[in-house]
């Protein structure tokens, strides 16, 4: 069964929608490892901060079927999809890792090139993959994450705690 690296992020209503997140997930998907949540600056427009974290899991789905859950639990959590690529939202759910797998499936890029980008999706995924490599440049999170450039991207760490439900459980980053 592939281990999957989600990235979920939201700058309206952020707590409400990270927690509806990851209550579905863990519902359909059980046992989630998680980041610490991050909040940081928006990238790419004006607006409020978001709050980001990445999530650890396993998954018999392929990639298609997964980003159609994804979606529909973005949906669930009134994401509109009819606006402009850079703009808040209630709940982003990303696929940033499936497995060892590389090139696109089902329409999915993998990895997702945000990874490589933004310091809102390398710094959660260090945090719980840390001695793993990229795939594409064979360098580890770990290394990538520590040679982001501080002043190129805001990001903090908040205090965040969430308890699944009962039919999923949470393992915090070491």
């Amino acid at each position: 069964m592939p281990r999957v690296c989600l990235s979920l992020g939201s700058n309206i209503e952020r707590e409400r929608h990270i927690r509806a997140a990851l209550d579905a997930l863990a519902e359909a998907f059980g046992s989630l490892r998680l980041s610490p949540l991050y909040e940081s600056e928006a990238v790419g427009f004006a607006g409020a901060n978001f709050y980001n974290l990445v999530a650890v899991m396993d998954t018999d789905l392929t990639v298609g079927e997964l980003a159609t859950r994804l979606r529909a639990i973005e949906h669930r959590n009134a994401r509109c999809r009819d606006g402009e690529k850079f703009s808040a939202r209630t709940l982003d759910i990303d696929i940033l890792i499936y497995g060892d797998c590389v090139g696109t499936l089902d329409g999915v890029a993998l990895p997702r090139d945000e990874i490589l980008k933004h310091a809102f999706v390398l710094r959660p995924l260090a945090d719980l993959i840390p001695d793993e490599r990229h795939p594409l440049v064979g360098r580890s999170y770990r290394e990538l994450a520590a040679e982001l450039d501080p002043d190129l991207q805001k990001l903090w760490p908040v205090p965040f705690r969430w308890q699944p439900a009962a039919s999923g459980t949470a393992t915090p980053a070491d």
